[in-house]
C-alpha cells in the first residue's frame, strides 16, 4: 500500500492548511485513515483519525482547530487545519489500516509532509 500526503508547506501563524492523502496498491478496504505528526526531538503523536463509518478521534492539541474527512471507499482522506502555531510545526504522516481501529495506528504509513508555522 502507497499513502501519497501532499499539501504541506510554510505558513505564518494563525493561518491555514490543507492536507491531502491517497491510497493506492491494494484492492482491500482501507477502514481507518489518519494523520500522525513528529517534531524535531519529540515522539510521534496522533492529530486525527477517521473510519469508514465517519467515526473520528482528534489528538488533544489540535482538538478545535483541526477536521479530518475523507472517502475511504476511495482511500482519499483530507485534513483541515486551522488556527495554525509555530507547536503545529512537524512532518505529517498519513497512516492507514484495513480495519475500523481507533485505538492505534495502523500498519501503512506515508513518507510525510513537511508543515512549518513560523513568522
Amino acid at each position: 500500500v502507497q499513502l501519497q500526503a501532499s499539501g504541506g508547506g510554510l505558513v505564518q501563524p494563525g493561518e491555514s492548511l490543507r492536507l491531502s492523502c491517497a491510497a493506492s496498491g491494494t484492492e482491500i478496504n482501507l477502514n481507518t485513515m489518519g494523520w500522525y505528526r513528529q517534531a524535531p526531538g519529540k515522539a510521534r503523536e496522533l492529530v486525527a483519525q477517521i473510519t469508514v463509518y465517519g467515526r473520528t478521534k482528534y489528538g488533544d492539541s489540535v482538538k478545535g482547530r483541526v477536521t479530518i474527512s475523507g472517502d475511504l471507499s476511495r482511500k482519499t482522506m483530507q485534513l483541515q487545519m486551522n488556527h495554525l502555531q509555530p507547536d503545529d510545526t512537524a512532518i505529517y504522516y498519513c497512516n492507514a489500516n484495513h480495519f475500523a481501529d481507533l485505538s492505534a495506528p495502523g500498519h501503512y504509513w506515508g513518507q510525510g509532509t513537511q508543515v512549518t508555522v513560523s513568522s
